[in-house]
Order: C-alpha cells, then sequence, then structure tokens
C-alpha cells in the first residue's frame, strides 16, 4: 500500500488542501481544541493589536494534520492582516525570499509551510529581516562588491514544522512565540466531525459522529477524510443518514478498525507478533518483512503505533507490548524484556 493514498494518513492529500480551505474555521473562538495554546496565542494576539503592533514571529510544531495552517490563516483574521503562503521547499533561491519580503505590507502575515526545510542560504536572508526588518543586499561582485540594507515593512513571520530538530538554533532562537499542537483527544474530535458534516450538509447524528471521531487518531485531518468516505457509503447505502452502524460498516469497509489502526498498522504488529514472536526485532528486517521503506516505517507508521501503546522502540529493536497482543487476540506465552536478554512475562 502507497502511504501517500491511505485514508488515515495524517499527511495531506493532493485533493486535501482545497477541501480543508473550506473547513477552517475563521475566528480563534470556533477552533476545537488546543485549549492551552488558543489562551496562550489570544493573549498574544490582544496584546499586539493593543499596542498596534504586528504580532511577534510565531512557530507552530507538531505531527502533520492537526491544525498548524488553520491556526495561520486565524491569526491573519484576528490581526486583520493579509497572509501569503509559501512552503519551505518552494523557496530555492535567496531571491525568492527576497521577492517574498519586499512584497509584504505593514503588519502582514508571511506563513512558511515546511520551514525546516528552508536552504541554508536562503535562511540567513530570513535572519535580518526577522530581527531587523532588513533586507542585506549584495551589490556587485568580488572585491567592489557592497551590501546594502534594504528597510522592509514590519510583518509577522508564522513558521510551521513537524520536525523541529531539523531547525538550525540561529533559526528557532528568532521566533518569539514557539507553541506545540498536541493530538486531539476523541471528543474534540467529535465536535470537529460534526461541524465539519454542518458545513458540508452531512446529515449525522451523535453516534455516528462519535464513530468516526475515536477512529480519527487524534487528527482533525484524517477525521475530516474519514467523514468525506463515510458520506459517500451513506449516500449510496442508507440514504444519506450516517448513523453508528453506518458509520461502523463504511469504516470497516475501509479497513480502518475502532482504534483507527488500517491494513499496514495490522501487518505491522501481526508480523512482530506472529512471525518473530514479539520482537525485539531489528528495523532493517522489519522492513524487509512487510516490504516497506525503513525511512516510511520510521517517519509514516511507527509514530501512532507508538502513542497508541502498541509498539516500542527499545535498543534492541521493536516489540509489540502486551496491549497489541490483546487487540489481536493473541496468546500471551513471554515477552522478552527491552533492557536485556531473557524473557519476562511482567513486563508492560
Amino acid at each position: 500500500m502507497n502511504f501517500e493514498e491511505r485514508i488515515v494518513s495524517r499527511e495531506a492529500t493532493e485533493e486535501d488542501p482545497l477541501e480543508e480551505q473550506n473547513l477552517r474555521p475563521r475566528r480563534l473562538s470556533r477552533y476545537i481544541g488546543q485549549s492551552q495554546l488558543k489562551k496562550n496565542l489570544k493573549i498574544a494576539i490582544q496584546a499586539a493589536k493593543g499596542r498596534g503592533e504586528p504580532l511577534d514571529h510565531l512557530l507552530f510544531h507538531g505531527f502533520p494534520g492537526l491544525g498548524k495552517t488553520t491556526l495561520a490563516y486565524i491569526i491573519a483574521n484576528e490581526m486583520e492582516a493579509n497572509i501569503k503562503v509559501t512552503s519551505g521547499p518552494v523557496i530555492e533561491r535567496a531571491g525568492d525570499l527576497a521577492a517574498i519580503l519586499t512584497s509584504l505590507q505593514e503588519g502582514d502575515l508571511l506563513f512558511i509551510d515546511e520551514i525546516h526545510r528552508l536552504n541554508h542560504v536562503v535562511e540567513e536572508i530570513l535572519y535580518p529581516a526577522m530581527e531587523d526588518f532588513q533586507l542585506d543586499l549584495v551589490i556587485g561582485q568580488g572585491p567592489g562588491a557592497r551590501v546594502v540594507k534594504m528597510g522592509l515593512s514590519r510583518f509577522t513571520l508564522v513558521g510551521a514544522t513537524t520536525r523541529t530538530g531539523l531547525l538550525t538554533p540561529p533559526l528557532r532562537d528568532r521566533f518569539g512565540i514557539i507553541l506545540r499542537l498536541d493530538f486531539y483527544s476523541p471528543e474534540d474530535l467529535v465536535a470537529i466531525v460534526k461541524r465539519s458534516a454542518s458545513v458540508l450538509g452531512i446529515n449525522i447524528d451523535d453516534a455516528g459522529a462519535m464513530e468516526i471521531g475515536h477512529r480519527s487518531r487524534g487528527t482533525p485531518r484524517v477525521a475530516n477524510r474519514l467523514l468525506k468516505r463515510v458520506r459517500d457509503f451513506a449516500e449510496v447505502k442508507a440514504e444519506g443518514h450516517i448513523s453508528s452502524a453506518v458509520a461502523r460498516e463504511a469504516l470497516e469497509m475501509l479497513a480502518v478498525d475502532h482504534l483507527g489502526l488500517d491494513e499496514m498498522d495490522r501487518k505491522i504488529l501481526l508480523t512482530i507478533i506472529d512471525r518473530f514472536q514479539g520482537g525485539p526485532l531489528g528495523i532493517d528486517t522489519l522492513a524487509t518483512a512487510v516490504c516497506e521503506e525503513k525511512n516510511t516505517l520510521e517517519d509514516v507508521y511507527e509514530p501512532f503505533l507508538i502513542q497508541s501503546g502498541f509498539l516500542l522502540r527499545t535498543p534492541r529493536g521493536r516489540m509489540a507490548t502486551i496491549a497489541a497482543y490483546e487487540h489481536f487476540g493473541r496468546k500471551i506465552d513471554k515477552i522478552a524484556d527491552p533492557n536485556g536478554p531473557g524473557q519476562n512475562n511482567l513486563f508492560r
């Protein structure tokens, strides 16, 4: 299975951006979840507006699909400012970034998604722009070259990253506000499903929304994607109404179980349990056994399995937990001690 085609993937597909744009709340008061982040952001916005200044440069970090882009648009609306959107890989040359920065008006927001993927030469252009709102231009070449400082309008840079550790310290330290987005609770996801259903005109009851929300892997993007696929099923099989039974049948047909595990998740866990006695198992061996790239396993599949308590990364390799055995109804004989050789029935 191509991980980009997984219905429970947190990564955006080609059709997601346009669909998400219609579902995004436009005000902080309508944004569901992330309560502590919203409190901090609300205070920062009110303080900046009270002083008549742009908001401090702001960095959002967290897994894909949690709402970083949505929050950037909300900040622009709350600050009554224009927003320009780009991403790190798109800005290939220093001149590309210079053109964007010089086009910004006073108070505008510049949103850079995947900011950790900025070219280091391009990144250095940002340092004086963020600190002093100046652009350092090199005029001429060789011994006659000189640096000219060009003033910029005061703006707010909003960066988003899924890999905070890949940000260089000089860039990270120039953000005045750094906020982490956590996974959403099932209750928040149910509320998001209900709101999205209302926006899309989908007929759904509370039990149907709960069935979808609880299988959404803590991620609004996954919740909205599942909702649309269940809507398709309901329009063909249930006269357009999504009940608990309809949602359950649709999601089972999509191979998404009651905990949000899909076919590949189950294949990974059952390979470890059934073929390798629960582990520990090296990542290279696991990648070969499930016919998937090592990096894809580490970056795409494993995070949710670890967060859900089904998989452990240990110095000796990957291990299935007791929760994984119980989920699949497998008999637990012995589970290896992750800290050393031997078997340990008490390890959990």
